[in-house]
């Protein structure tokens, strides 16, 4: 078991570590020698007195523990904490990390003493000393609320509030550019304990201010998913060069956070409505669906991380899905674990002997130095050993405890924690040579040059458990540790978290926009509601949803202008809302109609209907039933889609869409059973009828009670008409505004607006009308007419963008991939990190519109369905590293031409574009019997796929290569991609994809990967072979087709051709196939000395 409690001094002539308070030995006899009275007639002390005698003395003696290891070291000012606790400490930083667990051990302490009558006042003094941390912590950053205000709009390094201060004055020590300070897993750190503390009774929060700058720290962390940052180790990637990445670490902890503080009375129990803190549930999604997503990794740079050790176990807990939790977990253990602890991540050069400390960031290929001779951390141990006690898990209790005991340094102040064990120089080449056979040594910190307080804090905690002075319910009241359907609810007025039932019955209302619709749907046996009719109830868009929720933390004084306005997704629009005593229905965006093209095509909408409700059946955890509002159109009964949409009108009545469970009913009989939420906050800002606009029902002449008494489409002169587009540049605008009235053809109307829009600008006026609103009438018309090649370039010509853009390219990014956008064959721009919704859609803009302007909507389209798919069904995209838009374009185009009906891709409708992206995907897959080798290859390349060890091969090809690889003039070298990176490495994949990105043409794309899989397999197969100068692999490319010409020559009496249509439709595997001409050059190249051997054996090809 571990250790018993540390036994204390008889002497009291202390060393200098001590303070100045214990010097006296009377002062720790006088603490430790309470005497308690027996009842009277008894004559033996019972068992219960002597247990409780047993733990006065242990609390005692652990208090004097905490006194002497930690407390002494803390502010008396701000009450925050060194990160090395010694008594001169000339520096007087204090890192906000180790200072949040000093108060958690501090605070650990005090609920230990709870279980004590007469605990001397030490319970109120350790919790108050607690109180004081956190407490410092807040008035550090509320001195920098401008930088919260910034980050909400631009999560930039320079906007991240700091992670360390001065422990005396809270002034920032560092500049913005001068330390990695921005980490979203201490913000969300924060949060987490700030609520454990303030559920166990304390009272941390003061003012109303401060409720309103806790919220914003939650609006703070709701976009971890999508922030890359400097991570745990204030290093971002592994290359420590100073780049920033997406941590799983940092998106768990964030996640867990916003678990934890929703609904959170910040005031306690004596708190008013006010004092609450909300989450935004689909922010939470998204970070929970993604912090899984990257599982086990940490990063691209990072195949794992013992950071991950304390996201998915104590303190965090933010991950209870044991299969991917026990797959994390053996991963950091398997890779990371030693005699003395465990290793941050592979490659750390942190401390090690070799590290120059006088650099801040390395050198390129500098962390190969490091291999194998990375620091072990004891401090993951204890972490591990706290996460067993909370499974009650007695053996994992025993090894780990055994595991620590030899690592710990015996002081005059007890058992302390070595910060971390290093290998010393003189045995750097053993250790790498067999890994874990030399001693290490424990560094200073810890051990003979002051207290490692994050250590000895965890160490602390860990004993009081072990120990049994204190329950894992004590260290956890709000019980992270449990699954979410077993916490207990803290409000009932606000929503909380739980599993996703798995009979999860969906409410649907159907709310017809006119009587006259509804009396229409009733002849078909659809019951609907209209507007007045669920009166006083109100209907409210998505965007009135945002516009309330900018009411949320605000503070003028602070300049903190509440919730940016962002758009709410299908997991808060499902709830039911109350607001100033009036209730709240809000429809999904996906019947919002002033926003993208895509609500005009029904069959898209319908499909995203259908997808949302997949999403809420699968996502949904919260408390009460989703409430689904769909609002039904007129516009949606007209033309031939109304059969479609009455079968899922039909589908709802039946109770089952898809196999999703559904319940259609009137809006009053389902609110009972909804989840609803109160927003408070809104309660002073008066008429809310001032603020907020309902969907109002509309106001119609004469009812039709069937489909033919529906207004048609008329049809429409010069439909055809096509004018010739240099014709209308060389005419004047008097000219072009004529022309524009005297036609009704809607192709003619697009290309006279787009004339006069590109030499006008937005500002132009047309009788009365701004040429914009003429475009937008000319998009919504030429929507109901089905001419989406109009609505494109309409729509591009106006910059319009599609809702949740920068969501679905985080959500691809996320899944290890990359994305570009661009046309084909002309620049693209890669996008590794999540971007803002205003960059995203000023560099699609700006990077189409030269050359192609639908497209800069197309793609638009393609990244939306992208995003939906690659988070439902991944596998369509396995072998698929950069998604290359442009070239996904170029992959539809492609199977649009097999077809040879002369359509173009603009003209189809953006669901046909939808079953065109999944049709790319999957032909070559399920399909390729069907398929001649040029269709095979020009999808694939265009598509960027390649086998599945693919990497692997080029890693291997790499090893026998010192000069490099070239490709189409780029030149992959051997050095420093090999010290820099390792062979699982996700970023050398991506350099790899880098690399083949040079490539113009697809199907030439792909017979380069068939090259690189023939050159791997002959190093393969000859190991004592490697190349004696950089591999071009054109070259080999270029002689395998010399020679297939040739060889074609002799055959078939062809003359030399340039154009390789042939090469590119010879299949690879036949006795006259690609790879026999390809293996034949790489030999001939071997031959003209450019490659060498070992060995005098001639190289085996089979």
């Amino acid at each position: 078991m571990a250790d018993s409690p540390p036994r204390r001094h008889s002497s009291g002539s202390g060393s200098g570590r001590r303070g100045s308070i214990y010097r006296s030995s009377q002062v720790f006899n006088r603490l430790d020698s309470r005497n308690y009275a027996l009842p009277l007639g008894v004559p033996e002390k019972s068992t219960q007195i002597e247990q409780q005698e047993e733990l006065v003395k242990n609390l005692n003696t652990y208090y004097i523990q905490l006194k002497k290891q930690i407390l002494q070291y803390q502010s008396p000012t701000l009450g925050l904490f060194p990160d090395i606790g010694k008594e001169d400490n000339p520096t007087h930083i204090a890192h906000i990390r180790a200072s949040i667990y000093c108060a958690v051990a501090v605070w650990a302490l005090s609920q230990a003493y709870r279980k004590v009558d007469d605990d001397q006042g030490r319970t109120h003094e350790l919790a108050q000393s607690a109180v004081k941390c956190m407490r410092g912590i807040l008035f550090c950053w509320i001195r920098q609320a401008d930088k919260v205000e910034d980050f909400k709009a631009n999560q930039r390094a320079e906007f991240a509030l700091h992670s360390a201060f001065h422990m005396v004055t809270g002034d920032p020590v560092y500049r913005d550019d001068e330390y990695g300070h921005l980490q979203i897993n201490v913000i969300g750190l924060y949060l987490i304990f700030l609520v454990q503390m303030i559920t166990s009774g304390l009272q941390i929060i003061f003012t109303t201010d401060e409720v309103n700058f806790v919220q914003n720290l939650v609006f703070y962390v709701e976009r971890a998913y999508r922030t890359p940052d400097y991570g745990t180790w204030e290093r971002g990637s592994k290359y420590n060069n100073g780049s920033t990445e997406i941590h799983a670490s940092s998106i768990g902890i964030a996640k867990a956070a916003l678990e934890a503080v929703n609904g959170e009375n910040l005031f306690g129990k004596q708190g008013a409505s006010w004092s609450v803190v909300f989450v935004d549930y689909d922010a939470h999604n998204r970070n929970r669906t993604i912090f899984e997503g990257i599982l086990p990794r940490e990063s691209n740079s990072k195949n794992t991380d013992a950071a991950l050790l304390s996201t998915i176990g104590w303190p965090a807990f933010a991950l209870h899905e044991e299969d991917i939790k026990n797959r994390t977990i053996s991963k950091v253990l398997r890779k990371l674990k030693g005699k003395y602890g465990i290793k941050r991540y592979l490659r750390d050069g942190y401390r090690t002997v070799l590290e120059d400390n006088k650099r801040r960031f390395y050198k390129p290929a500098e962390i190969k130095l490091f291999d194998g001779i990375e620091c072990e951390w004891p401090i993951f141990y204890i972490m591990m050993l706290i996460d067993k006690v909370f499974q009650h898990d007695k053996d994992g209790i025993e090894y780990y405890s055994q595991l620590i005991k030899p690592l710990l340094y015996d002081s005059e102040e007890g058992k302390l924690v070595p910060k971390f064990f290093y290998v010393p120089k003189e045995n750097i080449d053993e250790e790498k040579r067999v890994p874990g056979s030399m001693t290490r040594y424990p560094s200073a910190e810890g051990t003979t040059d002051g207290t490692f307080m994050l250590g000895q804090s965890v160490y602390f905690i860990s004993q009081l458990l072990v120990n049994g002075l204190l329950n894992v319910n004590d260290l956890d009241p709000i019980r992270r540790h449990l699954p979410a359907s077993e916490r207990p609810k803290v409000n009932m007025r606000y929503s909380s978290f739980q599993i996703t039932p798995p009979d999860l019955v969906i409410q649907v209302i159907l709310i017809a926009e006119s009587a006259r619709l509804q009396q229409l749907l009733a002849t078909y046996g659809i019951q609907t509601q209209t507007p007045h009719q669920i009166e006083p109830i109100q209907i409210w868009s998505p965007k009135e949803l945002s516009k309330a929720y900018e009411y949320l933390g605000v503070n003028r004084k602070l300049g903190l202008t509440g919730r940016p306005k962002r758009p709410f997704g299908v997991l808060s629009t499902s709830k039911i809302y109350r607001v100033c005593g009036s209730t709240v229905l809000c429809y999904p965006l996906v019947f919002e109609v002033s926003d993208f093209y895509l609500a005009q095509d029904v069959p898209i909408m319908l499909d995203d209907l259908k997808n949302d409700l997949a999403f809420l059946s699968k996502c949904w955890k919260l408390s009460g039933r989703p409430t689904f509002c769909m609002i039904i159109r007129e516009n949606n009964v007209r033309g031939p889609n109304f059969e479609e949409f009455l079968n899922l009108l039909a589908q709802f009545k039946r109770g089952d869409v898809d196999g999703i469970r559904v319940r259609l009913g009137k809006l009053q009989s389902l609110i009972t059973s909804g989840c609803v939420e109160h927003l408070d906050f809104l309660d002073k800002i008066g008429d809310p009828s001032d603020i907020f606009v309902p969907f109002e029902e509309k106001t119609v002449g004469a009812s039709f009670k069937s489909l033919t008494e529906i207004p048609k489409l008329p049809e429409l002169n010069d439909a055809t008409l096509r004018y010739n587009e240099q014709d209308l540049m060389r005419k004047a605008n008097w000219d072009l505004i004529h022309m524009l009235k005297l036609t009704d053809g809607i192709y003619s109307q697009s290309q006279i607006l787009r004339v006069l829009f590109q030499r006008e600008g937005a500002n132009f006026w047309i009788e009365g009308e701004s040429i914009v609103q003429k475009m937008e009438h000319l998009i919504h018309l030429a929507g109901l007419y089905k001419e989406w090649s109009v609505v494109r370039l309409q729509s591009a010509l106006l910059h319009k963008t599609v809702d949740s853009l920068a969501p679905s390219v985080t959500t691809i990014l996320v899944r290890g991939k990359q994305v570009t956008v661009g046309v084909y064959g002309h620049e693209e721009e890669v996008l590794d990190k999540p971007v803002s919704p205003g960059f995203l859609q000023d560099l699609i803009f700006k990077i189409c519109l030269p050359y192609n302007i639908q497209e800069a909507v197309l793609q638009q389209e393609l990244i939306l369905g992208i995003g939906k798919l690659i988070a439902t069904s991944p596998d369509l995209f396995d072998g698929i590293l950069k998604i290359r838009i442009g070239w996904f374009v170029r992959a539809m185009r492609f199977e649009l031409e097999q077809d040879d009906e002369g359509i173009e891709l603009h003209d189809l409708s953006p669901n046909d574009v939808k079953g065109m992206l999944i049709a790319v995907l999957v032909r070559n897959v399920y399909e390729a019997d069907l398929r001649t080798p040029l269709q095979k290859r020009q999808l694939d390349g265009a598509l960027n796929r390649v086998p599945k060890d693919f990497y692997d091969r080029v890693w291997s090809i790499l090893e026998k290569t010192p000069y490099g690889i070239k490709v189409a003039g780029y030149l992959l070298p051997q050095q420093p991609t090999l010290s820099d990176m390792t062979m699982y490495e996700l970023n050398f994949s991506l350099l790899v994809e880098q690399m083949l990105s040079k490539i113009v043409d697809p199907a030439y794309r792909q017979i380069m990967v068939e090259t690189f899989m023939v050159v791997s397999t002959m190093l393969e197969r000859n190991p004592e072979a490697s190349f004696d100068q950089a591999v071009n692999m054109d070259k080999i490319i270029m002689d395998a087709f010399e020679e297939f010409q040739r060889d074609l020559s002799k055959s078939e009496g062809h003359e030399k051709q340039d154009e390789m249509t042939k090469f590119y439709s010879t299949p690879p595997n036949v006795k006259h196939g690609t790879s026999r001409y390809l293996t034949k050059a790489v030999i001939n190249n071997l031959l003209e000395g450019e490659m060498k051997f070992v060995s005098d054996d001639m190289c085996s090809v089979s």
